[in-house]
């Protein structure tokens, strides 16, 4: 048996049988000779000897234990009335152990009716001295209150440690509704990205194509690049299901048999290539090798230089654009712009949504992102990335 999967095992029990071996743990001891009138004993009565009775107290004061999470108040009710019947016969039983555990347990788990509770046991509690003082136990007024304050210190923890378990359950409320929240963001900042750049590149492609109906070779070149490009987006989409879907990274996520993979600065040259058939000139160049620990980095700039090209398509079409990719030992520096001497593209729109999303993404990896209009015309984008970690 692999003893490092016990406790995983012992947690999928019902609480009942997790509770249940500290209540024979006790009933086993409370039949122990050697422990006979060794339990709890309130006032100055003499311990009576085990016998019958006595094994139906015991009884009655442990095995209610394997209910006190799941049934708090019967548990403590009865438990409670076992060690009445403990005291007032004089059997002094370490069976008395449980009724602090049963306290305790009441204090924690009782969702109900607590007030009621503390005060309907504390009525109880002053029945109870005052029987058990007839019966002969002679013990002092300050004496019970002495030992009452003991009890309302069990149920205090009790209720604090209920208090703590709340507080943590509304923790981890938090900070999971923060976890879907930032993923529904991240998601949302995936589609922008693929969505905005794939469609505007078609949207740019298929205007061009009106102008082309006398050259039919052209035209042709023109569609199927516009056909290329809708199936790009198509897998770019399905990428971004797959990381949605919980088999994700299984081989039978994405639908081709491996497990998809976000962009990176390796795709580059697609990317640009892509870009130039859309009738966009663009100047790339490539300097240093990306790291092995790029990480998250080179996601970063895959979409750093795909929104700027995107822009780039959308607000000056046709303007002579440059991309640079520099990889140092520890970032990624990316610089796109443009000389500003093209035509807005028909049609297409945009919110500022994408530059925003990428200074936070950038900025998540402790880089800095600017974009900004030339003074001669035009606009530059830069972007430092930090590419030492794998996170």
């Amino acid at each position: 048996m692999d003893l490092g999967r016990f406790p995983d095992a012992w947690r999928r029990f019902d609480v009942t049988v997790r509770d249940l071996p500290l209540a024979l743990l006790l009933v086993a001891m409370s039949f122990v000779p050697a422990f006979h009138g060794a339990g709890t004993r309130i006032g100055e009565m003499a311990t009576r000897p085990f016998d019958a009775l006595a094994a139906l107290v015991v009884l009655l004061e442990c095995l209610p234990l394997a209910v006190r999470r799941r049934w708090p108040g019967v548990c403590l009710l009865l438990v409670s009335l076992g060690f009445a019947a403990d005291q007032m016969r004089g059997y002094h039983l370490v069976a008395g152990t449980a009724l602090p555990f049963a306290l305790l347990s009441a204090g924690a788990y009782l969702e109900r009716h607590r007030r009621v509770s503390m005060a309907a046991g504390s009525v109880l509690y002053v029945g109870f001295a005052v029987a058990l003082n007839r019966v002969g136990a002679n013990e002092r007024a300050d004496e019970y209150v002495t030992f009452y304050l003991a009890l309302a210190l069990i149920w205090g923890v009790g209720a604090w440690l209920r208090s703590t378990r709340a507080a943590e359950a509304e923790r981890r409320l938090r900070v999971a509704e923060a976890t879907r929240t930032a993923e529904r963001t991240r998601i949302a900042r995936e589609l922008h990205d693929v969505v905005t750049h794939h469609v505007t590149a078609m949207v740019v492609q298929a205007e061009a194509a009106r102008y082309l109906v006398a050259a039919p070779d052209r035209l042709d070149e023109t569609l199927s690049t516009v056909t290329d490009t809708g199936r790009r987006a198509i897998t770019d989409l399905r990428h971004l299901l797959d990381l949605l879907n919980p088999d994700h990274g299984t081989g039978d996520g994405n639908g081709d048999g491996g497990p998809g993979r976000a962009p990176s600065a390796g795709d580059l040259d697609a990317l640009v290539e892509q870009t130039r058939r859309a009738g966009q000139p663009v100047e790339f160049t490539r300097e240093g090798e990306a790291a092995v620990a790029a990480g998250s980095a080179e996601s970063v700039a895959y979409r750093v230089v795909q929104e700027a090209l995107t822009n780039v398509l959308k607000y000056a079409h046709g303007s002579r654009a440059a991309v640079q990719v520099r990889y140092g030992e520890k970032e990624i520096t990316v610089e796109v712009g443009n000389d500003g001497s093209g035509s807005r593209a028909a049609a297409v729109g945009g919110g500022g949504r994408g530059l925003t999303g990428l200074s936070e993404r950038v900025a998540a990896l402790g880089g800095e992102f600017s974009a900004d209009p030339r003074p001669g015309g035009g606009f530059v984008v830069r972007a430092r990335i930090p590419s030492g970690s794998a996170s």
